[in-house]
């Protein structure tokens, strides 16, 4: 059995995709800034003399458009996925792309190649945000889009954004029930960033856009994770990969940019289910709390640099708090119970 998954991204910056968004510059995004296929080969061979043969490997055509792109190169591009896949040194493709450039034609093509997954930029429910951002399509695309490729049988992964120009926390929380509402399988939760060359550069140096601070992009994807893992929908990524394109002045210009901006919208969500099962119980009973929560968990439950328990300690009458984890407890599931009492357990719901 495998114990582990690993992507291998080829990144296809830009290609296939005459739309501008504003927030969008896939080169310094992906930090791929020229694509040739004839390098795709020598990326996937360097991937996999790096992956133990108990890692259960994937392709992933990430970046730009990957169904817009012209028809001959894309189906070059799967042809070599599924080289691999019949080689058995794959267990699976997965791709991304723009719910305008999904149709039955292309699904076909997609499963043919042997593509599992379809990750799809929907970023917006509000056609208010959706225009404001320049993306070229409304939201009646993305909802057709999710159902047909649904209706193929494929894996749905849906990209959604979080402050977008006139975005609020309301439209980010239905953009998330509505991923889930068309049974997405998996998600991705990407705060936005303003870098140099994009109109949302312009725009912000306009004071045409603000972006949101740091606190309000963890406060407001902590709310569109909740409605992932409430459903027990995977939530892949928050926030773009680290990398030197989001520290370099000469690429970033503004925006929640942290490289650790994941755990820390893990911690607020725990936090957030902490004091709920606090007022829902006897508070009385919880000057001395203990905390029971997955392995591997006591970092996000804690906080960066103890956030969360200083707030416990400081807002909520707690005296001392203890994390213990516990084998038979799922990610993201709390436990709290009295040290000196009674050992009450109650369950978030």
């Amino acid at each position: 059995m495998k114990t582990r998954h690993v992507n291998i991204p080829v990144f296809i910056p830009h290609l296939g995709c005459p739309n501008d968004c504003v927030f969008c510059n896939q080169r310094i995004i992906s930090g791929v800034n020229e694509f040739s296929a004839e390098s795709v080969i020598p990326i996937i061979e360097s991937s996999l003399s790096t992956i133990d043969s108990d890692t259960d490997a994937e392709i992933a055509f990430f970046g730009g458009s990957f169904t817009g792109i012209d028809i001959n190169l894309m189906e070059n591009l799967l042809k070599i996925a599924n080289s691999y896949l019949i080689q058995g040194r794959i267990s699976s493709i997965r791709c991304s792309t723009r719910p305008d450039y999904i149709n039955d034609e292309i699904l076909d093509i997609l499963k043919h190649y042997g593509v599992t997954t379809v990750e799809l930029g929907i970023q917006s429910v509000s056609d208010k945000v959706l225009l404001a951002s320049r993306r070229g399509h409304g939201f009646d695309s993305a909802r057709e889009a999710c159902l047909k490729i649904k209706s193929h049988d494929f894996k749905l992964g849906g990209q959604m954004m979080i402050g977008l120009p006139g975005a609020s926390i309301d439209d980010e929380v239905a953009t998330a029930e509505f991923i889930l509402s068309v049974g997405a399988d998996e998600a991705r939760i990407y705060p936005t960033i303003v870098f140099r060359g994009t109109e949302l550069c312009k725009m912000t140096e306009s004071k045409k856009y603000v972006p949101i601070t740091l606190d309000d992009a963890v406060v407001r994807s902590a709310k569109a994770f909740e409605v992932f893992i409430k459903a027990g929908v995977k939530v892949l990524r928050i926030g773009l990969c680290d990398s030197e394109n989001l520290h370099s002045d000469s690429t970033y210009y503004a925006g929640p940019n942290h490289a650790a901006i994941g755990e820390l919208v893990e911690s607020e969500y725990y936090y957030g289910r902490i004091v709920k099962l606090l007022a829902d119980s006897n508070k009385e009973n919880y000057s001395d709390l203990i905390l029971n929560v997955a392995k591997g968990h006591t970092s996000r439950v804690i906080g960066q640099h103890k956030k969360n328990k200083i707030r416990l300690l400081q807002e909520h009458g707690i005296k001392t708090l203890k994390v213990v984890e516990k084998d038979e407890i799922i990610p993201y599931d709390v436990f709290l119970k009295a040290e000196e009492r009674k050992q009450n357990v109650f369950k978030i719901t």
